[in-house]
């Protein structure tokens, strides 16, 4: 006797089944700017393969700043999922004041970013190391204002009580982008401050 597949409960009235779209554009997205930044490291590991004195001389870098901006961006990582975390228990006071540290975070990391560039005593046009740093870094800098304003915009929804624990895929998506970011930023620290 063939046994009889149970049929599953229909989803209640607006209720979602399945992976929500959303999240999956955002990973299909990710995906895309995980090749793009590859084909940048890609680039730099082969200018630098060619090269017998790398960094040439005379680019000096503050590694002093740059592992202070790696500490703040790592530390935004952990507001924005305790802001997660919180929307998922249902607590929109926490996500928001998650959401509000992850934000004044990432914009000290800006703001550190182009004192960085002002005190470099280099430019884009010194010379192909050059180029690399602030193509690689200002790539990355214009992700992180990305995703400055788009948790800015999920913030002020957040104030509005737009999201709950059932409801909240974009407070989910804006802290996949923002996770990737940080993830970013530790391979450009680690390949032009530390592996020079």
């Amino acid at each position: 006797m063939a046994a009889r597949a149970e049929a599953l409960p229909a989803p209640a009235h607006g209720e979602r089944q399945g992976v929500d779209t959303a999240l999956v554009g955002m990973l299909l997205f990710i995906a895309s700017e995980i090749m793009f930044f590859a084909g940048l490291f890609g680039t730099y590991f082969n200018i630098r393969a060619e090269h017998a004195v790398w960094p040439p001389p005379g680019f000096a870098l503050d590694l002093g700043l740059a592992a202070v901006l790696t500490v703040i961006l790592v530390t935004s990582s952990f507001t924005m999922q305790y802001a997660v975390s919180a929307i998922r228990r249902g607590d929109r006071t926490g996500m928001i004041r998650g959401m509000t540290v992850t934000v004044i975070l990432g914009v000290i990391f800006l703001c550190g970013q182009l004192y960085d560039y002002a005190t470099l005593g280099f430019g884009i046009s010194s010379g192909v190391y050059g180029t690399l740093f602030f193509t690689m870094t200002g790539f990355h800098g214009a992700h992180v204002l990305g995703g400055v304003i788009a948790m800015t915009v999920v913030l002020l929804r957040g104030i509005n009580g737009q999201f709950s624990a059932r409801h909240h895929t974009a407070v989910e998506a804006v802290s996949i982008y923002w996770h990737f970011v940080d993830v970013v930023w530790i391979g450009l620290f680690s390949t032009l401050y530390l592996l020079r």
